[in-house]
């Protein structure tokens, strides 16, 4: 049987609408394009030979444990934050899973990973990050270390045990090498070496420029540490030796503050994206810290979220966000030509919280 069948060959695409979704809605200019999400399994389609091979392709699938039923297909269940390596694989950590999921979209396949060292798998995975050398590390916010893992998921060795109480966010210098690591448990940035080193620790717990209130998301981006300030419902930016730059989003009643700011990056552009999960919204903010528009809401549709938690980015500017309890990962593309400069041209917005819950 083996021997006289071809392989079967999937391809790997995102669950995308027939219409398209951008945002802001027509009839202004549209800034953000719905790419589709990603949930696991599901986004794995068999190329069908029409012979033998996508039978014998369907008996191994189930032989494994990859059937239809809903006990078997490997989805998301809850996507905490993801990254998209040198290759173009996107990666996202899974609590609930407890593991990594790893999309290649040029191979057509979809890993997890779920071994955090030889003796011990993942509890709680949920910053991820990738090394110049293509070493993926993760924070695993119970197992209080952060993972490091080869290209291909195998274990590597672990570091901060002794140093970390609850890790979570994640980020990499990629100039330095250096690793940012949120510590929420102790309300402060921790900076390792690439060995695993400790050198270096940001902050501590109050409101001032610098202090922290329980930081959780991450994300480096050219030579910016933006870290989630999730308590003080703020993010703050920091240089690549942890001076503070400037603080952005405030609490507020209105569109645009922040209650229980979650995931953060930022686009080639300098655009900052930050995830509001109390009041289920990704909202836009240009360079210079303004806020410009929200993508989401409550609930399950197309550009809508459940309790997301991180959001990434990747060269070609689109925007993912890990929709945690709606168990996926939305793909959004930043729209934009020549010259824009990262303006997205749109009206900033005043509206209230309240006013749009009213609404719904």
């Amino acid at each position: 049987m083996l021997t006289g069948c071809g392989e079967t060959r999937y391809l790997l695409r995102y669950d995308k609408p027939a219409e398209e979704k951008v945002w802001p809605s027509l009839p202004d200019k549209p800034r953000f394009r719905y790419v589709g999400q990603l949930v696991g399994e599901s986004n794995l389609s068999a190329v069908d030979d029409g012979g033998a091979g996508a039978a014998i392709g369907r008996f191994f699938k189930a032989l494994v444990g990859l059937g239809d039923g809903p006990d078997n297909v490997r989805n998301l269940l809850r996507p905490q934050s993801g990254t998209v390596d040198a290759a173009g694989r996107i990666i996202v950590t899974d609590a609930g899973r407890q593991a990594l999921f790893v999309f290649d979209q040029k191979l057509g396949t979809m890993n997890i990973w779920r071994g955090a060292t030889d003796d011990f798998n993942f509890v709680s995975p949920v910053g991820v990050t990738t090394a110049k050398n293509g070493d993926v590390l993760v924070a695993d916010s119970e197992l209080r270390r952060v993972v490091r893992l080869d290209s291909e998921g195998n274990p590597k060795g672990t570091f901060g045990f002794e140093d970390l109480e609850r890790p979570t966010g994640l980020a990499i210098d990629a100039k330095s090498g250096r690793i940012f690591v949120a510590d929420t448990g102790e309300h402060n940035i921790k900076v390792y070496s690439d060995k695993g080193k400790l050198v270096q620790v940001i902050g501590q717990i109050g409101t001032k420029q610098g202090e922290f209130n329980a930081p959780t998301h991450l994300s480096f981006v050219g030579d910016r540490l933006y870290v989630t300030d999730t308590f003080n419902a703020r993010v703050q930016l920091f240089d690549s030796n942890g001076k503070f730059i400037r603080a952005v989003g405030s609490r507020g009643l209105y569109l645009g503050n922040l209650v229980r700011p979650k995931g953060v990056t930022a686009d080639s552009l300098g655009n900052i994206y930050i995830v509001e999960s109390f009041h289920d919204y990704l909202l836009v903010y240009d360079k210079n810290s303004r806020f410009l528009l929200p993508i989401g809401g409550s609930g399950s549709g197309i550009g809508k979220f459940y309790l997301p938690a991180g959001v990434w980015s990747d060269p070609q500017n689109r925007i993912y966000v890990a929709d945690m309890y709606n168990g996926r990962v939305a793909v959004f593309q930043y729209l934009y030509g020549p010259g824009q400069e990262g303006a997205l041209g749109v009206t900033p917005t005043s509206e209230s919280f309240a006013s749009r819950q009213e609404e719904k």
